[in-house]
């Protein structure tokens, strides 16, 4: 009533007259709905109308700290303070700027010493909660926030807490302990359920986060968290079947997601039905186009199935989305390679040492591409700066053997070929398909015979 009553007023621009709980409540209600500009407006008024309300000047003081308008809440601050000392309020307010100055400890301090005058202390002990944690004091946060479970057993904002504690300590055990205390005394929780059986899911302890998902989705047969969990405990289990049909219920109960979708079509894959995987990974980049991912499982479905026409149209996807990602240019070096592109490929694996992907294997397939193409040089020049990163590499050793015996720089070569069989003498046979016409020189027949004899 008085609400409207309040918007009726700034309509009509007549001045109406509100007692001061009256004001409180509608400030209150739209800093809630965070219609700030009508929260000041009350805000205003009310003081006009009471200009000695400290409940009013308490609830400016809050709008202040929220526009960042520091100083002159702390000068409201110590009015107040000077009136009313022990109003709990005014302690709560001076620890939340304290908090926004990152002075932890002392907004602390004076947490605690509101605990000698509020009548309800939970809302302290979550904000000693909250303080301890920007501290990373996790034992201490834990504690007080207890204190709140203790007091309400559905705060399930201070269980979240405690939870998140023991999981930023990676103290697994310990988590499953408090919530498993908890759910004696709260069985019906289907939060405390689910949070039990992520602790377990951490520890990769599928069996038992199964049980404790089904037990999450039989009190709240609504709950799409519990189904979504359940569903990736199933597939971790192997039992893709009965994953795929707790994904398809959190699609009923929700809209779709393109995160469902994908773990579906993996599902499928894992099955080997690649038609029906398909149809999902299709769904999941229709969901949401910008999904890489999803891009890339078409493209992995199709690469394996020897389509490469397909893969390469999908791949091209993925790199339009993110063409920072050096996995992603590997795979389409890969499958240009497997189309006789070659010089994409070049391309490609190019990219991927400008990004800073200096995998051995990336070296190699470089330089194996370039000498197939007869570009001798640049393949030396790929292996050189190989050799710097390897140093102890047969692979290396051997092609830098035979490029050097193609630019008749025969003691180089035969210096490579020498450091190459200390390393893995039995890989030597790899010059016979990359340089067949040098490996049956016999001179290199000689030098590899001599050398396994010493």
């Amino acid at each position: 009533m008085s609400l409207s009553k309040f918007e009726s007023m700034l309509k009509t621009n007549e001045v109406y007259f509100f007692d001061t709980s009256e004001f409180e409540n509608i400030v209150e209600h739209y800093l809630n709905v965070g219609k700030h500009s009508l929260a000041k407006k009350a805000l205003q008024l009310g003081l006009e109308q009471h200009p000695e309300s400290i409940n009013l000047k308490l609830l400016k003081v809050e709008v202040l700290v929220f526009d960042n308008e520091i100083e002159k809440a702390v000068n409201l601050l110590s009015d107040i303070e000077a009136i009313e000392p022990h109003n709990d309020e005014v302690f709560i307010q001076k620890a939340t700027i304290l908090s926004k100055h990152k002075k932890h400890k002392e907004a602390i301090d004076i947490l605690k010493q509101s605990l000698e005058f509020v009548q309800d202390p939970v809302d302290v002990w979550a904000m000693i909660g909250m303080e301890y944690l920007y501290l990373d004091d996790y034992e201490n946060a834990r504690f007080n926030f207890a204190k709140c479970i203790d007091v309400d057993f559905e705060d399930y904002s201070s269980l979240y807490n405690i939870v998140y504690c023991f999981e930023m300590e990676e103290n697994y055990e310990e988590s499953i302990n408090y919530l498993k205390a908890y759910l004696d005394k709260n069985p019906y929780s289907e939060v405390a359920w689910h949070q039990l059986g992520k602790q377990y899911y951490e520890l990769d302890n599928f069996e038992e986060a199964l049980k404790a998902f089904e037990y999450a989705v039989l009190i709240d047969d609504e709950f799409i968290g519990g189904y979504l969990e359940k569903a990736k405990s199933l597939e971790n289990l192997k039992r893709y079947e009965e994953a795929i049909q707790n994904y398809l219920i959190t699609l009923e109960l929700d809209d779709p997601t393109a995160y469902a979708y994908i773990r579906i079509g993996e599902c499928y894959n894992k099955l080997d039905i690649k038609e029906t995987a398909i149809k999902y990974y299709k769904k999941a980049v229709y969901e949401d186009p910008l999904l890489d991912r999803g891009w890339l499982l078409l493209t992995d479905v199709y690469y394996a199935d020897g389509n490469y026409h397909k893969a390469i149209y999908y791949i091209n996807k993925a790199l339009q989305i993110d063409d920072s990602n050096p996995m992603y240019w590997r795979k389409y070096a890969d499958i240009n390679i497997k189309l006789n592109f070659y010089e994409e490929a070049v391309k490609a694996f190019q990219m991927c040492v400008n990004l800073g992907d200096i995998d051995i294997e990336i070296y190699i397939a470089l330089a194996d591409v370039l000498l197939f193409l007869g570009e001798f040089e640049t393949a030396l020049d790929i292996l050189l700066k190989a050799k710097k990163v390897y140093k102890n590499f047969a692979e290396i050793e051997y092609r830098l053997f035979g490029l050097f015996k193609i630019n008749h720089k025969d003691d180089y070569a035969y210096s490579h070929l020498k450091k190459g069989l200390e390393i893995d003498f039995a890989h030597h046979e790899m010059i016979k398909d990359l340089f067949p016409s040098i490996y049956k020189d016999q001179e290199t027949q000689n030098f590899i015979s001599n050398f396994s004899l010493l």
